[in-house]
């Protein structure tokens, strides 16, 4: 709902930044954050109970496909801003692989007007390449001046050695980095799930590590020689966080995210799930070992920042033999329940680790302010708590496609609200009162 002036009442105030956690009230006035402190009275404006939970910056998730222009039947902005509410995101960045893609202007321009409509801030990565097609670049300069945050061909790496070159060099002068599909498609002869014991005993093609980490090594020493941002997109391998984290060792500039699935399920789910198209995506899930490397590489810093690769697909197009379903799962209603379950109550990550991951790595991955919440600050703040168990149900899912292997999981952690461009979005377990 549309409300300038609202007080976010007894919350925990979880600063990233400064890596503290406060207790105190939060006064929004005409959509700026007027005062932080305790007990504070303000007769006349809306009042959300925050006792019992905990205040942040606005998530962030760096890694969606919202499918529009083009693919409107399996979602919108309008449906992926829901779905991204839901999650408790004030703010993501799509991906550009949509019909026609994000490669002029005009649709970066779109895609931003449209998201400015719900209280979720969309920010367009636009293409590297022409048409996506690896042969040609995109008007880099015009499409960030359109907004445009990034640039990346995901879906497809950018497979030529010498555009890398060529983008990187021009990107770098913009200072935006460029977000690779890390895969060696020579490597992986239609492939559709991790090649490794699992995929050997179901007789199902595989798609081994080695194509991503092939493609890793090769962006990394194309990194060293321009100077220029490489961003690795969905890492999923122990052997590519070891690269990441000698890559930052010696100082290159390359940064790298991980989807909340690749630190939760395994290549065994395929079997497990008798062959479900929930559980295919790209890069597949991988194993045991994998797993635990990326949680040490998320705990050790080497990975900046969790994203969720949200990928919605009709039913029509995933209820169908599982090698011939697209690849994807939707993401954003269950990010945070994840992190809970799989990082935080383990201990793995503290909440304030988790919730940087969320709000300054990606923002500062992509070049990005932060928001703070401090007092002259525009208000852009997610409720949340660490500790609720819940059931993620269907009637959970806002997004248009409901292709995603947790129904009925258990979640630990829920988000509870978010407050963004004057525009307040609350579950329905919190009430809001003036």
């Amino acid at each position: 709902m549309k409300t300038s002036n609202v007080l976010f009442k007894g919350g925990q105030v979880l600063d990233p930044v400064a890596g503290t956690i406060t207790v105190a009230d939060v006064l929004v006035q005409d959509g700026v954050i007027s005062r932080v402190e305790s007990d504070i009275e303000a007769p006349g404006v809306d009042i959300v109970d925050c006792n019992g939970k905990m205040i942040s910056p606005g998530w962030m998730d760096m890694h969606v496909h919202f499918r529009e222009p083009g693919q409107e039947h399996k979602e919108t902005i309008a449906t992926g801003c829901a779905a991204a509410m839901a999650g408790g995101f004030t703010a993501v960045a799509c991906m550009p692989n949509t019909d026609p893609p994000i490669h002029t202007r005009d649709v970066v321009e779109f895609i931003i007007e449209r998201g400015e409509k719900t209280p979720v801030d969309v920010h367009p990565i636009a293409c590297v390449s022409r048409e996506r097609e690896g042969k040609e670049l995109t008007e880099m300069s015009d499409l960030t001046e359109g907004g445009a945050v990034a640039f990346s061909d995901d879906g497809d790496p950018v497979y030529d050695a010498g555009l890398m070159r060529r983008a990187l060099e021009y990107s770098s002068m913009l200072g935006k980095p460029i977000i690779n599909h890390m895969e060696d498609l020579s490597l992986n002869p239609h492939g559709h799930m991790h090649e490794g014991v699992v995929s050997t005993r179901l007789g199902v093609p595989g798609i081994p590590g080695l194509a991503e980490e092939v493609m890793i090594a090769r962006d990394i020493l194309i990194s060293e020689f321009t100077g220029g941002h490489v961003h690795v997109a969905h890492i999923s391998t122990g052997r590519a966080v070891d690269l990441v984290r000698d890559a930052k060792a010696r100082g290159i500039n390359v940064t790298a995210e991980v989807c909340t699935h690749h630190f939760t399920l395994t290549d065994q789910a395929v079997e497990d799930s008798s062959y479900s198209t929930a559980v295919k995506m790209h890069p597949p899930l991988r194993t045991d070992a994998d797993i635990l490397a990326i949680k040490e590489g998320l705990r050790d810093g080497t990975i900046q920042a969790i994203c969720t690769d949200h990928a919605p697909h009709a039913s029509f197009e995933k209820e169908v033999e599982f090698i011939a379903a697209p690849f994807g799962i939707i993401g954003l209603e269950t990010a945070w329940g994840l992190i809970g379950r799989e990082l935080i109550r383990p201990g793995v990550l503290s909440v304030i680790d988790a919730v940087r991951l969320l709000t300054t790595g990606p923002r500062d991955i992509l070049g990005m302010p932060n928001p703070a919440i401090a007092s002259g600050s525009p208000a852009n703040l997610t409720i949340f708590d660490a500790t609720t168990e819940w059931t993620f149900t269907e009637a959970d899912i806002k997004s248009k496609s409901h292709n995603t292997p947790f129904i009925g999981s258990t979640m630990v952690g829920r988000p509870f609200g978010i407050y963004n461009r004057e525009m307040l979005w609350l579950r329905e377990s919190v009430t809001a009162a003036a």
